[in-house]
């Protein structure tokens, strides 16, 4: 594997946890990154700790519990069980730990703002000009991670968020129970779902199981839908720590965690563009046109230029764009064609290269291609991300290109890129 050596470890400032990177965001937002909306979140120790851990349990609607409820400095959780009945579990501070919060809402409390995102809004040559969706199906506090101040800084991830009255609510419709030990748990209405692979995020990596996370972090498996009021069944064996590669859905947007020591393992964007260099310098020619091909800067955006490298996505040749066997209107983008070097037809797309280092497992040269969105990247990497199936909307699964989220096609979603070399 590629060697980093030091690079990536970084010996000044705060604490690093780890990172959350967005699925579909080829390094940034479609319109941007702007202040807690963005691609990439950083965790890192706060200066002060600011975590909860639970206390007093009021099992009826006393005057403690509706002053635990009002009082805006005192977090607490409610579990509306009837009209009747609300059990209230106070919260208080844990000056061992650090939280932070995920949700849609642009509130104070949270700190990394997730907002739907769909797929292909990451293409360059279509723009961020898809439509947003109608309605949001993410959690506006969806939910909460907290990280230990102290070695090892095991993160933990925990369902649902507090709002800014420092309260969590659990409506009389959603799924809640009594734990053995006569504690209150619950889901929220969507569900948090986290995935952890197996053998870490590395070239050997494989997909682990989907579980659902509770309010007080229980792991579970799936219910049969994702708004079921019946939870899943009750995985002990299992925990709600977080490990380098864990994927978290949020019904509507789906987030990889990166450690520190993880990250330190994992190509930049500096080795990335060292890499499109080099393949560069190798002069691939389209066999067609016999123009040299050149893969653009990772950061440039917009339309394909004469120079761009398009691919057949059946078989993998690498061409120049040319109207062989085919329209030239935009539009005919992604129609069949028939390669010229071996008439195989299937998909004719302009290939860009996967920026965000995050989601690569190694940092081997870029070979393969995703199928059918283009984005190109190592060997490994495509085949990891082509057994990952990742939650699509609220019920079904499909593998999908990271840096844009479109689903991938069959024969494992990703095809070895042929390049010609110059003839001279």
């Amino acid at each position: 594997m590629f060697s980093l050596g030091q690079e990536n470890i970084s010996t000044k400032g705060p604490v690093k946890y780890g990172e959350l990177i967005v699925l579909g965001c080829n390094g940034s937002l479609p319109g941007g990154d702007k202040g807690r909306r963005r691609s990439r979140f950083t965790l890192c120790r706060r200066n002060k700790a600011n975590s909860v851990k639970p206390s007093t349990v009021h099992s009826s609607c006393t005057p403690q519990a509706a002053k635990a409820v009002s009082n805006k400095e005192q977090h607490s959780i409610s579990y509306t069980l009837s009209r009747a009945q609300t059990v209230v579990v106070e919260y208080t501070h844990d000056g061992t730990a650090d939280m932070f919060q995920i949700g849609r809402s642009t509130e104070n409390p949270i700190d990394f703002v997730v907002t739907d995102t769909l797929p292909g809004n990451q293409s360059p040559a279509l723009g961020p000009a898809h439509p947003p969706a109608l309605q949001s199906t993410i959690s506006r506090f969806a939910c909460r991670i907290v990280c230990q101040r102290n070695p090892p800084y095991a993160a933990r991830i925990y369902a649902a968020g507090f709002d800014s009255s420092k309260n969590i609510f659990l409506g009389e419709k959603a799924a809640k129970w009594r734990t053995c030990d006569g504690q209150m748990d619950g889901l929220t209405t969507n569900g948090v779902l986290v995935m952890h692979p197996r053998r870490g995020f590395s070239r050997d990596s494989a997909p682990g199981l989907w579980r659902e996370i509770s309010v007080c972090g229980g792991v579970f498996t799936l219910r049969e839908t994702r708004s079921s009021q019946q939870s899943g069944d009750a995985v002990d064996a299992e925990c709600n720590t977080l490990v380098d590669g864990s994927l978290i859905d949020l019904c509507g947007a789906t987030l990889l965690w990166r450690t520190a020591e993880g990250l330190a393992r994992t190509p930049t964007v500096k080795h990335l563009e060292a890499l499109r260099r080099e393949l560069n310098a190798g002069r691939p020619q389209c066999p067609v046109g016999f123009n040299t091909l050149a893969f653009p800067s990772l950061r440039r955006n917009g339309p394909p230029d004469d120079r761009q490298p398009w691919a057949y996505l059946r078989c993998g040749h690498v061409h120049g764009y040319h109207g062989w066997g085919g329209r030239r209107e935009p539009e005919a983008e992604h129609q069949e064609r028939e390669c010229p070097m071996c008439r195989a037809r299937g998909p004719y797309v302009p290939l860009w290269l996967g920026c965000e280092a995050g989601f690569y497992v190694d940092a081997d040269p870029p070979s393969h291609a995703f199928v059918p969105c283009g984005h190109v990247c190592s060997e490994k990497t495509t085949a990891y991300w082509g057994q990952i199936p990742l939650p699509h909307g609220t019920h079904a699964f499909h593998a999908a290109c990271p840096f844009c989220i479109q689903p991938l096609g069959g024969g494992g979603g990703c095809v070895r890129l042929i390049f010609q070399s110059p003839l001279d």
